[in-house]
């Protein structure tokens, strides 16, 4: 959990602080430095409202855990999380190039008519939508306990590392490109979504929502149980210690979804996932290389149209 914490928490963080860096940056730039006061009082009410966001989340969780309805809520969150996730990894693949522009574009805009409100409001929403996401996702790795998570190490260390890679990049120091950050974070977030769709299944399963063709692929307890009391099942049933100890197993259970017994449709689910983010990263890949030909083509003709 803590793993996942850190890397959702860099990830949603960093991208924060850097839209708010470019909107304070170019502020500056422009010899406009007296409104960046406000652009970071916006930033700290979102802070703020996302606090209480996971808090209200927080009550609504325990509410619903007296409830028969507790697991169903949960499994939806999961599922949910996993959509938002891979979402959040292409939204930010395909619009990176664009943010600066557009920031700098808006807040332009608001300079010209003085409108702080708008300034207030804009760094507000977009550190808002960051803060809820991060609940939202901590409510899925945790089984609905927010606490833990924003309290755990792992947040505060992705938070620590945001703040320092958002500060390196700005002051001009950093010499890993920010784009290879965020390819990394990208893949880790992937295989994160895929880990949530498959407890997904598996937790559809086990409230018999849906059955299974078949409950058990393989079985490589053996190697590494997927958890210590597994663990503990097999050295009494075998006599023998698995190769893997299961405190290993749980923890990339926990962090892509791991499973040493792992039904038909997990197993279909995982898989599954994975061709629908190639044939979408193809798609994409190819569009863009569509257009670019055209463009090249189109120049060609302009050229010749000119000679």
């Amino acid at each position: 959990m803590e793993v996942q914490a850190l890397l959702i928490t860099f990830r949603e963080a960093l991208e924060a602080l850097l839209i708010v860096g470019i909107i304070t940056s170019y502020l500056k730039r422009i010899d406009q430095s007296r409104y960046v006061k406000y652009v970071w009082l916006g930033a700290g009410l979102a802070v703020f409202a996302s606090a209480i966001v996971a808090l209200l989340f927080q009550v609504v969780l325990t509410g619903f855990s007296t409830m028969a309805s507790e697991m169903y809520l949960k499994v939806s969150i999961i599922f949910i999380s996993s959509i938002l996730l891979t979402q959040m990894v292409f939204w930010m693949a395909e619009h990176s190039k664009d943010i600066k522009s557009s920031m700098e574009g808006k807040m332009s805009k608001y300079v010209s008519k003085g409108d702080v409100f708008g300034m207030v409001m804009h760094s507000f929403l977009v550190v808002l939508r960051e803060g809820v996401e991060t609940v939202f996702f901590f409510a899925a790795i945790t089984g609905g306990n927010i606490g833990a998570a924003v309290q755990g190490w792992g947040a505060i260390t992705g938070l620590t590392i945001a703040a320092i890679v958002s500060y390196t990049f700005f002051k001009g120091t950093m010499r890993v490109p920010l784009k290879t950050f965020f390819k990394v974070t990208g893949a880790f977030i992937i295989l994160i979504a895929a880990g949530l769709l498959v407890q997904g299944v598996s937790m559809l399963q086990d409230l018999k929502i849906i059955g299974s063709v078949m409950p058990h692929v393989y079985d490589i307890t053996w190697f590494m149980p997927e958890h210590p009391i597994d663990h503990e099942h097999f050295v009494r049933d075998t006599g023998h210690e698995p190769i893997i100890s299961g405190d290993v197993g749980i923890f990339l259970k926990a962090l892509f979804g791991y499973s040493s017994m792992p039904s038909l449709e997990e197993v279909l689910a995982y898989v599954g996932y994975f061709v629908v983010i190639y044939l979408l990263v193809k798609t994409r890949y190819g569009a863009k290389e569509g257009k670019k030909e055209k463009s090249e083509k189109n120049e060609q003709v302009l050229e010749q149209q000119v000679m």
